[in-house]
């Protein structure tokens, strides 16, 4: 089936074999002609110089046996190379017809939205594996989006899910006369519309930071100045957690060129993010300090719970969870990290984390160009 398909009509399969065999005619017929017109002229010229030119009918004779060996001869090596290039050109078409068809049929499922289809490596050439290990790449990257994008529709419904229920029950005990409009009734309203504006909020954020909409109000700022402003910050709700939040500044910490407003939710986020999963007890240290000649580097360390390796390379994906229940109960919208990474990465830097397991705390790594190295380069 798929070797009538390969060479099957319209196909280029076909083309190619068609191509090949006129252009086989066509050497033929020169090859014909030439040996024809000139070999019994050139073989009657050697017999002139040869002082037997007397002898017309001997020339004869030799000439007639000339011609007819010649063509034999000449006919025979062009029927066995004609069904050598024609069988090698069979196979070759058939295999560049069956990679081409592959090719489309991976294509097609691609396009109706089957983005585990794959194409085999032809094995014909090293531009044909390249555009088969491309399409593949293509593939797959596709594969892993659309997993991502149906996580993401699932996470947004389950985050919209809970404070919505929890809206409409309450407002319907509130018709039904089941509930009175007291404080506690107002609290628990005022807490679920704040988290989906939250959600909202951290949606927009993430999004407009993604795509490099963000107006950055840059400026050359201390990156001790960054660190003990967000420690200031965090540190009420980390003694309300009963964790101990302090700073530690390299005496060399270095200049960063960002926007203080969007550097402070960054590290306000990761301190937020080490206290709810830093237990009561533990520790918190901020610091900023000279990673390299040209990279400052801020870090949030903390002695919390820990992060099992196979969940680091996937923190900063939105609405991603090591532990849906634990982090939910935190009262996370799922896309802080992400808001992280997308800010960072407006302003030039990376962002990681580390953590050597379960219980043995984590580290966020904060890496921005040092503004006068930069500044010297401009």
């Amino acid at each position: 089936m798929r070797t009538r398909e390969a060479i099957g009509p319209g196909s280029i399969g076909r083309r190619l074999l068609v191509s090949i065999v006129l252009v086989l005619v066509a050497a033929a017929a020169t090859a014909w002609l030439v040996a024809t017109l000139v070999g019994p002229a050139l073989f009657h010229e050697h017999l002139v110089q040869a002082n037997i030119a007397d002898h017309e009918l001997a020339d004869l004779h030799i000439e007639e046996a000339f011609q007819s060996a010649s063509t034999i001869a000449l006919g025979l090596a062009m029927v066995v190379a004609g069904v050598t290039a024609l069988t090698v050109s069979v196979v070759l078409t058939r295999r560049v017809g069956r990679s081409v068809s592959q090719m489309a049929r991976a294509a097609a499922q691609v396009g109706s939205g089957r983005f585990d289809a794959r194409v085999p490596l032809p094995g014909i050439g090293v531009e044909f594996d390249q555009l088969a290990g491309s399409f593949n790449t293509m593939a797959a990257h596709l594969e892993a989006d659309e997993r991502l994008r149906e996580r993401l529709l699932t996470d947004v419904a389950h985050e919209l899910r809970t404070p919505a229920a929890t809206l409409t029950a309450y407002v319907e005990a509130l018709e039904d006369g089941v509930r009175v409009l007291d404080t506690e009734t107002i609290t628990v309203l005022n807490d679920q519309a704040q988290r989906l504006t939250r959600l909202a909020s951290d949606l927009a954020a993430v999004t407009r930071a993604e795509s490099g909409e963000l107006d950055l109000h840059l400026a050359d700022v201390p990156a001790g100045e960054l660190v003990e402003a967000a420690a200031l910050v965090a540190r009420e709700r980390a003694e309300t957690a009963g964790v101990t939040l302090t700073t530690q500044n390299g005496a060399d910490a270095g200049v960063v060129r960002v926007d203080r407003v969007r550097m402070a939710q960054v590290l306000d986020n990761l301190a937020v993010n080490a206290i709810r999963h830093t237990p009561a007890g533990g520790r918190i240290i901020l610091s900023a300090g000279r990673r390299d000649a040209t990279t400052i580097e801020l870090t949030v360390t903390d002695t919390g719970e820990g992060i099992a390796a196979e969940h680091l390379p996937h923190l900063f994906e939105r609405f991603y969870r090591v532990d849906s229940a634990r982090d939910r109960r935190h009262g996370g919208s799922g896309v802080g990290l992400a808001i992280c990474r997308a800010l960072v990465q407006a302003h030039g830097g990376t962002i990681d984390a580390a953590s050597e397991g379960l219980g043995r705390g984590s580290r966020f790594s904060v890496r921005l160009p040092d503004a006068t190295t930069t500044a010297t380069r401009a």
